[in-house]
């Protein structure tokens, strides 16, 4: 039986699980040090713990259990890393480049059962949740390969992203983010994490009660109900009377502005009267949220979506700001490798079977 990664424990659920078998509270802050600040791959290079408080981690858990498969690197410095589980399942996370600073596009699901039907992360449906560990993981993974390249450099922003429905894997993407925001491990400030649900209305409500204070980002792609259910078959369990008020509820309970994505589809979505339909959508909270414009990278399976011309995205764009909508343009990267969220792995598959 694998054992599960070292990476899912929080430090005081790491604190308790030592003094729960007999060992002292400064032990875990040791191996805490270790895991996020020396970033050793073994549990012998941890020098300066007792060796009965070794064994028994390495008896228990492992600190790496995700394998490199594949890695594709752009020409603007975008990453997409396809790493195999150690059940043998593929999963993507990907680096990206900002003026910013450094970030980490993470995946919480193998596959997806959302069902988007211009998405490359749901042509495989979903098999299982991705434990917090194997989440953290694909961070740690990646500051592991920033830190073979000798430039110093350090992941300062995550973006929940990835395949899969995060709120569909609640538990484990909150403890994920308990995990990397800990000051004394990763500390990576909430204000620089960004979680994506397509729109889990109960869930959006719970995300809201649940203090994380970190940023919140809606799936939205249309400002209807019937052209939603076309493109969304979440929005049959989850339509915009039900949406919009756990929104509502979201904006009121932590006061945090949020973001609308809106991927704009070439003659589906793209059109000046969606753009009126989605401003008054979005009505009296325009002082709260942002409408990010996502230009469509194309994915085979899904031949019946275009992008977008240059001239819809930037009307689109124009209509918007007239009124009084706080709009922008997602920064593309990685169009040189395979872009779209899924896209890499499904090849993969493909090619194997």
């Amino acid at each position: 039986m694998n054992k599960p990664s070292i990476y899912g424990l929080t430090l005081d659920q790491l604190t308790s699980w030592l003094e729960e078998r007999g060992h002292k509270r400064s032990r875990a802050a040791q191996v805490w040090n270790w895991l996020y600040r020396e970033r050793v791959a073994d549990f012998t290079a941890m020098t300066d713990v007792n060796r009965e408080t070794l064994q028994l981690l390495a008896e228990h858990y492992s600190i790496l259990t995700l394998e490199e498969h594949t890695k594709q690197e752009s020409v603007d410095g975008t990453v997409k890393f396809l790493l195999r589980l150690s059940d043998g399942n593929l999963i993507e996370t990907v680096l990206m480049r900002h003026k910013f600073g450094l970030s980490v596009c993470v995946t919480t699901q193998v596959g997806c059962n959302i069902g988007c039907s211009f998405c490359a992360s749901g042509l495989l449906k979903k098999s299982r949740d991705l434990t917090s560990g194997e989440i953290v993981e694909q961070v740690m993974k990646v500051q592991l390969h920033l830190d073979q390249a000798r430039k110093d450099e350090r992941v300062s922003h995550i973006v929940v992203m990835g395949i899969g429905e995060p709120f569909d894997n609640f538990e484990h993407m909150s403890n994920f983010i308990r995990v990397i925001k800990d000051h004394k491990g990763l500390a990576i400030g909430p204000r620089h994490i960004t979680v994506s649900t397509s729109g889990l209305a109960p869930k959006i409500m719970e995300f809201a009660d649940s203090d994380l204070q970190v940023n919140l980002a809606i799936s939205l792609h249309a400002p209807n109900n019937e052209l939603r259910t076309r493109i969304m078959k979440i929005n049959r369990a989850y339509p915009l009377e039900q949406l919009m008020p756990a929104i509502d509820y979201y904006l009121e309970k932590t006061n945090r502005r949020i973001t609308l994505e809106y991927i704009l589809l070439k003659g589906v979505n793209d059109q000046r009267e969606h753009a009126l339909e989605l401003a008054q959508l979005i009505g009296d909270r325009r002082s709260l949220a942002n409408v990010n414009l996502i230009p469509y990278n194309p994915v085979d399976e899904h031949s019946q979506y275009q992008r977008s011309t240059q001239e819809s995205i930037t009307g689109f764009y124009d209509t918007l700001k007239k009124q009084g909508v706080s709009v922008s343009v997602r920064l593309e990267h990685g169009t040189d490798i395979d872009a779209a969220c899924g896209q890499l792995r499904s090849k993969q598959i493909r090619k194997a079977q």
